[in-house]
């Protein structure tokens, strides 16, 4: 590696965001004759994470897809609401299924060049610019996935939460999952007077992972999530016997932080650092697909990368769900019991993937009707 390489465009992450641009520009003719670098500290061989997501038309995840379900259930400390998905269906990602996938079809172009190195520093003032622990290298534009250094000392100026988690997949001695159905949020098991849920996706009649989640602002012990863990498995599952085959863990910013100042006319943030995670639920799978389209055409228009990415109403409703969940952490449960349990499926998923329609999301707004949620709106007004 010459010690001050040169590439039209530099993605900094390995991430989904990162592989996910690398591989949209892998399939365009455009990019066919640019050089274009990854750098990551990991080589991403671990499966470190799951990434669920809901979609009515297959598409090019399908081979790597572990798992689908057309049924979903939310369970409140009052009822159960079991709804079918149709026409969407909720799909899971093993993490080392996508990074093995992405480096598989990236290996197919010399164009692209992964590099494990620890990056210390980007600068654009002049030229775009990326220092590693060893090399220093130059770009055309730079994608960068890290979470900007002013979020961890600003981000209490802004409403902010964190969605944390720890998850164990399990394997059961005799069969005790419906594997038609997963468990979107169950609020039964409760962290004293805090939004959390356990969530359920069964792989198999007796492989599940089992995830407890918080959406608080303050992070807990991992002998705390494991307690939890154990209680639904043995209380709520009834299930005496099993073992642990894999454990995962997460940290999501659910924020109204300004991420989307960070991007320059040579710097465009990307991933959570980018803030394309949906501050509202954590979700960013198709999220990502969706901002690297954008990206990608905006390129080609010789345009700003970062034009376009975010829709201001959705960012909007995003704000006013978080300022009730901060003001009010023990509503969770209220509010998505409603959300649920007051609007179709095929609304919720456009909601959430922003695409519905005014009165779509007038109607999302009535089911949520509470002074609570009332206060908060004008709050953010």
């Amino acid at each position: 590696m010459e010690q001050h390489a040169h590439f039209d465009y530099i993605i900094i992450g390995c991430g989904l965001a990162g592989l996910q641009l690398a591989l949209k520009m892998s399939e365009d003719v455009f990019f066919s004759e640019k050089r274009i670098a990854l750098i990551d500290p990991s080589e991403k061989n671990n499966n470190d994470k799951t990434w669920s997501f809901w979609e009515i038309e297959p598409s090019h995840w399908n081979n790597i897809v572990s798992k689908s379900w057309g049924k979903a259930s939310a369970v409140t400390s009052t009822e159960n609401i079991s709804f079918s998905l149709k026409p969407y269906k909720y799909k899971s990602v093993r993490a080392i299924d996508f990074y093995n996938e992405a480096k598989k079809q990236l290996a197919k172009h010399p164009h692209f060049q992964f590099i494990t190195e620890t990056v210390t520093s980007v600068q654009a003032i002049t030229k775009p610019t990326v220092t590693t622990e060893n090399n220093t290298y130059s770009a055309n534009h730079i994608f960068d996935s890290r979470i900007p250094e002013s979020f961890y000392k600003n981000s209490k100026k802004h409403i902010s939460l964190t969605q944390h988690f720890k998850g164990w997949v399990i394997k059961t001695e005799k069969d005790c999952f419906d594997e038609e159905t997963f468990t979107m949020m169950d609020f039964r098991l409760k962290d004293d007077e805090q939004t959390t849920f356990t969530y359920v996706l069964p792989f198999s009649k007796n492989e599940a992972l089992i995830e407890f989640t918080y959406f608080t602002e303050h992070l807990v012990s991992e002998d705390t999530y494991d307690g939890f863990i154990e209680n639904y498995i043995r209380n709520y599952l009834k299930v005496d016997h099993y073992s642990i085959t894999e454990t995962e863990t997460g940290q999501i910013p659910m924020t109204t932080f300004p991420f989307y100042k960070f991007n320059t006319n040579h710097v465009t943030k990307i991933g959570t650092g980018g803030g394309w995670v949906k501050p509202s639920t954590g979700y960013s799978f198709k999220h990502t697909e969706k901002k690297v389209s954008i990206i990608i055409e905006n390129l080609k228009l010789n345009s700003t990368p970062s034009k376009g990415l975010f829709k201001r109403r959705f960012w909007f409703y995003d704000k006013v769900f978080l300022k009730v969940l901060k003001d009010d952490n023990h509503k969770g449960e209220w509010l998505f019991g409603q959300f649920y349990k007051k609007n179709h499926p095929k609304i919720i998923f456009k909601f959430l993937d922003e695409e519905s329609n005014f009165w779509e999301e007038l109607k999302i707004m009535q089911s949520l009707f509470s002074w609570r949620f009332i206060k908060a709106f004008l709050k953010t007004l």
